[in-house]
């Protein structure tokens, strides 16, 4: 029996806020009916202080808001707004609560870095047909990037580290462009991390990205000038691709990057970071390259209110 409710998922992150609403397909898939997103950086200074930044708080309710009316727009019968990594630990977490309970009248739920990890694992194969096994999905966000290792539909291991490409910028790369030892900082935390980590990545026969960072070094390889999901959807970044672009965007100023491809000005500024954490990925993997996905954990958070059917 078809599901014929529209549903509508928020995943909130620590640089974008997005917005799915879909109804259920008759093939079980999901029939796309709006999408949209925010750069507000809401993991603004968080790395550094425990809290969100009033300014950051402000541009998340704002753009909470501009979702509210979208989805009132589609009659949606259910929403679920998803924090992740920038909402976990923070001092003032009940003010953000608050305000978005406020923008949409729903709450907001912190989910932990496990259920991220197998969301996004769920959202990605849902979009990409992969012929070798085992698949590595990596989703670089702005606080955290999370590893999942499976076959079909079963995850075999997953893991959430805290290293994303706000928090690489502010904690390593801080000058503009950064320099020869804050990059070199920066791979050494990232790749000892890599090591340390539960999740095999050698392992993988393919290895699949979602998320900003994978989806801008694609745009930005392909020369696009205006942002094309599906030429952006399924795409494929050699390794060696990965390394030059990632070279070339640490050795550039923002303005500089933001003038390569299609990028709004707060992906601009951590894309490095990003695409830093990607190459280290990519390098200790054996598949050789990377395969890119524009179905992700939004795609995941909604074919999950569906499977449930409340």
């Amino acid at each position: 029996m078809t599901d014929h409710r529209t549903v509508a998922a928020i995943d909130c992150g620590t640089n974008s806020i997005r917005l799915l609403i879909a109804t259920a397909g008759p093939d079980g898939g999901l029939v796309e009916q709006a999408r949209d997103l925010e750069l507000v950086r809401l993991g603004q200074g968080v790395d550094a202080t425990g809290a969100f930044h009033p300014d950051a708080l402000d541009r998340t309710f704002a753009a909470c808001r501009t979702f509210a009316q979208t989805i009132a727009e589609y009659h949606c019968d259910q929403i679920r707004f998803v924090a992740t990594s920038a909402a976990r630990d923070v001092s003032n977490r009940d003010e953000f609560f608050a305000g978005v309970r406020q923008a949409l009248g729903v709450d907001a739920e912190v989910i932990a870095g496990t259920e991220e990890a197998s969301l996004s694992f769920a959202g990605a194969m849902s979009g990409i047909r992969v012929s070798e096994e085992p698949v590595l999905v990596v989703d670089c966000g702005g606080g955290s990037t999370e590893l999942v290792l499976g076959h079909g539909t079963t995850i075999d291991s997953q893991v959430s580290l805290n290293i994303g490409s706000v928090r690489l910028r502010e904690r390593f790369l801080h000058d503009d462009p950064p320099t020869a030892t804050q990059r070199d900082q920066a791979r050494t935390y990232v790749r000892e991390m890599l090591v340390a980590c539960p999740v095999d990545v050698a392992a993988a026969r393919t290895v699949v990205g979602v998320a900003g960072t994978v989806t801008s070094l694609s745009a930005i390889h392909q020369g696009l000038t205006q942002y094309d999901r599906a030429k952006v959807h399924r795409s494929v970044l050699t390794a060696d691709e990965v390394s030059a672009l990632t070279d070339k965007l640490l050795a550039s100023t923002v303005d500089e990057v933001e003038q390569m491809g299609p990028l709004k000005r707060r992906r601009a500024e951590v894309l490095c970071g990003g695409a830093l954490i990607i190459d280290e990925v990519c390098r200790q993997a054996t598949a050789g390259e990377l395969v890119v996905s524009e179905t992700d954990i939004l795609d995941g958070i909604v074919l999950a209110m569906l499977a449930q059917g409340t």
